[in-house]
C-alpha cells in the first residue's frame, strides 16, 4: 500500500500566510516561505500553496513565490489560485512548481484540464475542488466558496478524471476550520468513484481525525493548515500516531 501524505495547506493573502473558519475571519499565521522550509524539514510529504488574493499581476506574483519556495525546500509543492490558461501553469512549472491547483478555471471551462494534461501530463494538474451540502447534495462552489454552482461533487470529480486530472483536492467547506473532523463519508463516496489519487481537506482538528479520513474516508493523503501553523499538532508526532495504528507512513530518518 502506498504510504498516506500529510500535507500542510499555506493560504496566501497579499504575500502573508492567513487561515480562517468557513472560508471567512482571515488571521495572519506567518511568511509562508519560512514556514514551508519548516514543514518540509519537520517531515511533510508536501506542501500546497494557494494564493488567495485576486490581482492583476498574478502570474508575476506566483512565479516569484514559486521560485523562492523552490529555492528554500527539498519536498513536493503545489502552486494554485488564479490560474486560467496554460500559459499561466508554463510559467509556474517553469518557476519550480512540481504540481498546479486549479479550481473555479476549471468549471468555467472543463475544456482546461484537457488542454493541461495533455501539455504538461496529468501528474502536474490537481483539480481543487471546494464543496458544501445544500439539502441534503454535495454542491460544487466557485471563487473562494462565495460562488453557489448546479454541479454535483460527484459527477465533477468523475468528469476531472475523465478528463485527465491526477488528483482531487477536495474540501469540504461545512468542515473547513471547524477542527471537527473531514466528511468522510463524501470523501469515502469520492474515492470510491475514482482511480486517481484524491486529497482531504476541510475539517483536521486532532491526530485521530487523520486516522479516521485514511480509514473511513478512504482517503490518500490529509491536508491541514491551522493545527499545523500554530503548533498544536506537530507533522513527526502525528506520522508516529498513525504508524502505530498501522497507517502506513513515511517516517524521517
Amino acid at each position: 500500500m502506498l504510504a498516506k501524505r500529510i500535507i500542510p495547506c499555506l493560504d496566501i493573502k497579499d504575500g502573508r500566510t492567513v487561515k480562517g473558519v468557513n472560508f471567512v475571519d482571515l488571521r495572519d499565521a506567518g511568511d509562508p516561505v519560512e514556514l514551508g522550509k519548516l514543514y518540509s524539514e519537520k517531515g511533510a510529504d508536501e506542501l500546497v500553496f494557494l494564493d488567495i488574493t485576486a490581482t492583476h499581476e498574478k502570474r508575476k506574483t506566483l512565479a516569484s513565490l514559486a521560485r523562492q519556495i523552490a529555492h528554500n525546500l527539498n519536498i513536493p509543492f503545489t502552486i494554485g489560485g488564479g490560474i486560467r490558461s496554460v500559459d499561466d501553469v508554463g510559467v509556474l512549472l517553469d518557476s519550480g512548481a512540481d504540481k498546479i491547483s486549479i479550481n473555479s478555471a476549471a468549471v468555467r471551462n472543463p475544456a482546461l484540464i484537457d488542454d493541461l494534461a495533455k501539455q504538461f501530463g496529468s501528474q502536474f494538474v490537481v483539480v481543487a475542488v471546494d464543496a458544501k451540502q445544500v439539502n441534503g447534495e454535495w454542491i460544487v462552489f466557485l471563487s473562494g466558496g462565495r460562488v453557489q454552482t448546479e454541479v454535483r461533487l460527484l459527477d465533477w470529480v468523475k468528469e476531472c478524471q475523465e478528463r485527465g486530472a491526477g488528483e482531487i483536492l477536495f474540501t469540504s467547506m461545512n468542515h473547513d476550520g471547524t477542527k471537527a473532523g473531514f466528511a468522510n463519508q463524501a470523501l469515502a463516496q469520492v474515492s470510491d468513484a475514482l482511480s486517481i489519487p484524491v486529497i482531504a481537506s476541510g475539517g483536521a482538528g486532532t491526530m485521530e481525525h487523520f486516522y479516521d479520513t485514511f480509514t473511513a474516508g478512504k482517503a490518500d493523503a490529509g491536508l491541514a493548515a491551522s493545527i499545523f501553523h500554530f503548533r498544536e499538532i506537530e507533522i513527526a508526532d502525528l506520522k508516529q500516531y498513525l504508524h502505530q495504528r498501522g497507517i502506513p507512513v513515511r517516517l524521517n530518518d
